[in-house]
């Protein structure tokens, strides 16, 4: 089952790519808590994906990109893996005015450590334009593991590459 949803989320980004509208590439960084904290001390990641304007107010597209969360080896203790997930996900953003942004990612997070399975991925997002191509945004992600959950607080940048400009 994974891997299905994994392939229709990749052809569907690959499928779309091709246009060059609104190609999303992105940075966060992360704090862990809840069923992590204690393993994870900070996480970071990068973000790809594609967003196409269905009007002046919704985009829709898929995303992409790689967690890593760096394991809290200074105590000590054992070493401890990485954990890390490659999330793929359709996306939507919804604009009440012409800087500010809030919406969602929903997916599949893919494991991709020893003994990660991975899990629903979820991530809904807030964002502030400045600039005519560049968003600061404050989102959570969630990801529904066997057992536990993935939870992070993240703060990122994103930058849209636009072959054509987007109406305001």
């Amino acid at each position: 089952m994974k891997n299905r949803i994994a392939l229709l989320v990749l052809f569907l980004f690959s499928a779309t790519i091709f246009a060059q509208e609104g190609v999303k590439i992105g940075i966060q960084g992360s704090f862990p808590f809840n069923d992590f904290s204690d393993a994870v001390v900070l996480s970071a990641g990068v973000d790809l994906g594609y967003m196409h304007a269905l009007g002046e107010v919704v985009d829709a597209g898929v995303m992409t990109g790689f967690i890593n969360g760096f394991p809290d080896n200074f105590d000590g203790g054992p070493d401890l893996p990485s954990v890390q997930f490659l999330p793929l996900a359709g996306s939507f953003r919804i604009w009440p005015s012409n800087s500010f942004s809030f919406g969602g990612d929903v997916g599949y997070g893919v494991g991709i450590n020893d003994g990660n399975e991975g899990g629903l991925y979820y991530r809904p997002i807030i964002g502030y334009l400045f600039g005519t191509n560049t968003e600061v945004n404050f989102s959570y992600t969630g990801i529904q593991l066997d057992g536990a959950t993935w939870s992070t607080v993240n703060v990122g940048i994103l930058h849209t590459i636009q072959v054509r400009p987007r109406r305001l």
